[in-house]
Protein backbone atom coordinates (compact mmCIF):
# COMPACT_ATOMS: atom_id res chain seq x y z
CA UNK A 1 0.00 0.00 0.00
CA UNK A 2 1.07 3.50 -1.03
CA UNK A 3 2.28 5.68 1.74
CA UNK A 4 0.48 8.66 2.13
CA UNK A 5 2.28 11.96 1.16
CA UNK A 6 1.16 15.81 0.18
CA UNK A 7 3.09 16.70 -2.23
CA UNK A 8 3.52 20.80 -3.00
CA UNK A 9 5.63 20.40 -6.01
CA UNK A 10 2.76 17.97 -7.82
CA UNK A 11 -0.14 19.57 -6.68
CA UNK A 12 -0.84 22.78 -8.65
CA UNK A 13 -3.47 21.64 -11.03
CA UNK A 14 -1.65 22.23 -14.04
CA UNK A 15 1.49 19.66 -12.72
CA UNK A 16 -1.49 17.25 -11.55
CA UNK A 17 -2.56 16.95 -14.91
CA UNK A 18 0.34 16.20 -16.20
CA UNK A 19 1.53 13.97 -13.63
CA UNK A 20 -1.79 11.66 -14.07
CA UNK A 21 -1.52 12.10 -17.77
CA UNK A 22 2.15 10.24 -17.94
CA UNK A 23 1.04 7.91 -14.92
CA UNK A 24 -1.29 6.74 -17.80
CA UNK A 25 1.34 5.87 -20.46
CA UNK A 26 5.12 4.72 -20.85
CA UNK A 27 5.96 8.07 -23.06
CA UNK A 28 4.27 10.93 -24.05
CA UNK A 29 4.66 13.01 -26.72
CA UNK A 30 4.95 16.47 -26.40
CA UNK A 31 2.49 17.35 -29.07
CA UNK A 32 -0.38 14.89 -27.18
CA UNK A 33 0.67 16.91 -23.56
CA UNK A 34 0.36 20.13 -25.23
CA UNK A 35 -2.73 19.25 -26.90
CA UNK A 36 -4.41 17.31 -23.71
CA UNK A 37 -3.34 19.84 -21.10
CA UNK A 38 -4.32 22.87 -23.58
CA UNK A 39 -0.74 24.60 -22.81
CA UNK A 40 1.36 26.78 -24.82
CA UNK A 41 4.70 25.42 -25.81
CA UNK A 42 6.39 27.33 -23.16
CA UNK A 43 4.06 26.33 -20.17
CA UNK A 44 4.00 22.69 -20.96
CA UNK A 45 8.16 23.05 -21.43
CA UNK A 46 8.66 24.83 -17.67
CA UNK A 47 6.42 22.29 -16.32
CA UNK A 48 8.01 19.47 -17.81
CA UNK A 49 11.37 21.25 -16.53
CA UNK A 50 10.14 21.62 -12.94
CA UNK A 51 9.02 18.34 -12.99
CA UNK A 52 12.83 17.30 -14.41
CA UNK A 53 14.40 19.23 -11.88
CA UNK A 54 12.84 17.71 -9.34
CA UNK A 55 13.83 14.11 -10.62
CA UNK A 56 9.95 13.13 -11.03
CA UNK A 57 9.96 12.94 -15.12
CA UNK A 58 12.20 12.36 -17.42
CA UNK A 59 12.41 13.72 -21.42
CA UNK A 60 14.09 12.30 -24.07
CA UNK A 61 15.14 14.56 -27.42
CA UNK A 62 15.13 12.62 -30.66
CA UNK A 63 15.23 13.47 -34.45
CA UNK A 64 12.19 11.59 -36.28
CA UNK A 65 11.66 12.51 -40.03
CA UNK A 66 13.96 15.07 -39.96
CA UNK A 67 12.16 17.08 -37.07
CA UNK A 68 13.17 17.38 -33.24
CA UNK A 69 10.64 15.69 -31.26
CA UNK A 70 10.57 15.60 -27.60
CA UNK A 71 8.99 12.88 -25.27
CA UNK A 72 8.40 12.38 -21.56
CA UNK A 73 7.80 9.76 -19.25
CA UNK A 74 7.23 9.66 -15.39
CA UNK A 75 10.67 8.22 -13.49
CA UNK A 76 9.87 5.63 -10.82
CA UNK A 77 10.50 8.46 -8.14
CA UNK A 78 7.65 10.46 -9.98
CA UNK A 79 5.33 7.57 -9.99
CA UNK A 80 5.56 6.63 -6.20
CA UNK A 81 5.47 10.72 -5.40
CA UNK A 82 2.28 10.55 -7.23
CA UNK A 83 0.79 7.73 -5.82
CA UNK A 84 1.89 9.33 -2.60
CA UNK A 85 -0.30 12.31 -3.05
CA UNK A 86 -3.02 10.67 -4.60
CA UNK A 87 -3.65 8.64 -1.21
CA UNK A 88 -2.99 11.55 0.48
CA UNK A 89 -5.66 13.42 -1.44
CA UNK A 90 -7.99 10.07 -0.88
CA UNK A 91 -7.68 10.69 3.16
CA UNK A 92 -8.21 14.17 2.90
CA UNK A 93 -11.93 13.27 1.74
CA UNK A 94 -12.10 10.24 3.40
CA UNK A 95 -12.00 12.10 6.57
CA UNK A 96 -14.09 14.71 5.14
CA UNK A 97 -17.13 12.55 4.31
CA UNK A 98 -17.11 10.87 8.02
CA UNK A 99 -18.76 13.06 10.68
CA UNK A 100 -17.41 14.83 13.51
CA UNK A 101 -17.67 13.04 16.92
CA UNK A 102 -19.49 15.36 19.55
CA UNK A 103 -21.14 18.60 18.95
CA UNK A 104 -20.19 20.67 16.54
CA UNK A 105 -17.60 23.54 16.80
CA UNK A 106 -19.29 26.84 17.36
CA UNK A 107 -18.71 29.65 15.07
Amino acid sequence: MTQPKFDELIHPSTRLSLVATLAAVDWAEFAFLKDRLELSDSALSKQLATLEEAGYVATERRVSGGRRKVRARLTPAGRDAFEGHIAALQAIVGDAARPLSGPAPRS
